[in-house]
């Protein structure tokens, strides 16, 4: 079986061949991130799917705010380049929740919250409990805690 740390391997070499360079680039810095990651305990160790999936995330969220910081620096090719390397990231992590679908996740949620009796402001944290393992690596934690706070407030 592949692993997804492999799969990345692969394109990187063939990203190289086809002398892509944003792919390669992209694929290089991510997995060097991977290989952090490997290290940083007491012993090297090979990261699972799972894990190595958090380090793209992790990633490819960086390039959403490196792009948006160069975007309101008035630095618009690097925004794009940051913007580019995050699509590149995204095509190996699940498809993100459309807002409809979050929208939803999170309504469902806050009623069986308020159904437990989570009132005001103590009702937030109720509903991320219940909402966050729902859309894990499916929605960004801010997006999500943006849309329970228009849903408690609304």
């Amino acid at each position: 079986m592949t692993t997804l740390k492999s799969k990345l391997q692969e394109d990187l070499n063939a990203a190289i061949k086809e002398r892509d360079e944003l792919r390669s680039s992209t694929l290089r810095l991510t997995l060097a991130a991977i290989t952090k990651e490997e290290v940083a305990g007491k012993e090297k160790r090979e990261l699972s799917d799972d894990e190595v999936q958090k380090v793209i995330t992790r990633e490819a969220k960086k390039r959403r705010e490196a792009a948006e910081a160069f975007a309101q620096g008035g630095r618009p090719e690097s925004a794009e380049r940051e913007k580019a390397e995050g699509e590149v990231l995204a095509t190996y992590l699940p498809k993100q929740l459309g807002d409809d679908e979050l929208n939803d996740i999170v309504a469902q949620a806050v009623e069986e919250a308020r159904a437990a009796g989570a009132e005001g402001p103590r009702a937030m944290g109720a509903v991320m409990k219940i909402v966050n393992p729902k859309v894990a690596g499916l929605a960004e934690g801010g997006r999500v805690a943006a849309a329970v706070k228009k849903m408690l407030a609304g």
